[in-house]
């Protein structure tokens, strides 16, 4: 070959190699645009579709409500511990002796909104693997003859919880019978 210059990949055609390439094509027609189809369909995305509302069912079914009234007053003291928990322990959380590790406020919060707080803080609390936590759910004064509703909920949705070996209301200095200091698992 004379001054041809070609890369260590390529070949030079020959005379006959382009004339039955020409044979062959004959009937073919050319293609207008770019060779290459996009693909009809969009791919999936990788965020489910659904997922808050997938989230907002696991949450709503993680706690249930219980009965809609129970004699609490909004001046009672709430407690519960685990069959197990031993009495000097649950005296230390009593007393205030745990350091608080992460604290919640439902002041003001609907049922709904407040169930799905208490959730989400209990998760965040055990992965943290904090031991101690206190929510403030108010006294309830502003409840009317329904007397203290968020209170009453709470007492009912900590006891669901299997990682909440108990539960006490807080010293008069951490807000009384307004809040509750919850003992958690160790993760």
């Amino acid at each position: 070959m004379t001054g041809v210059v070609m890369d260590s990949n390529e070949r030079q055609l020959s005379e006959n190699e382009r004339l039955l390439f020409r044979e062959e094509m004959a009937g073919a027609k050319q293609l207008r645009g770019p060779t290459r189809r996009k693909p009809s369909r969009r791919l999936p995305s990788s965020r489910p579709r659904s997922r808050e509302a997938d989230e907002a069912d696991v949450i709503a079914n993680l706690l249930t409500d219980g009965p809609d009234h129970e004699d609490v007053e909004s001046g009672d003291e709430l407690s519960y511990r685990q069959p197990g928990v031993q009495l000097a322990t649950f005296r230390r959380l009593r007393r205030g002796q745990y350091r608080v590790q992460a604290e919640l406020d439902l002041h003001g919060l609907f049922v709904a909104t407040a169930r799905e707080a208490v959730v989400r803080f209990l998760q965040e609390a055990q992965q943290r693997d904090y031991r101690c936590l206190r929510i403030i759910h108010g006294k309830g004064l502003r409840s009317g003859n329904r007397g203290p509703v968020v209170k009453t909920k709470l007492a009912h949705w900590l006891r669901q919880r299997s990682e909440v070996l108990a539960y006490t209301s807080a010293r008069p200095v951490d807000g009384g019978t307004g809040a509750v200091y919850v003992l958690l698992r160790k993760a």
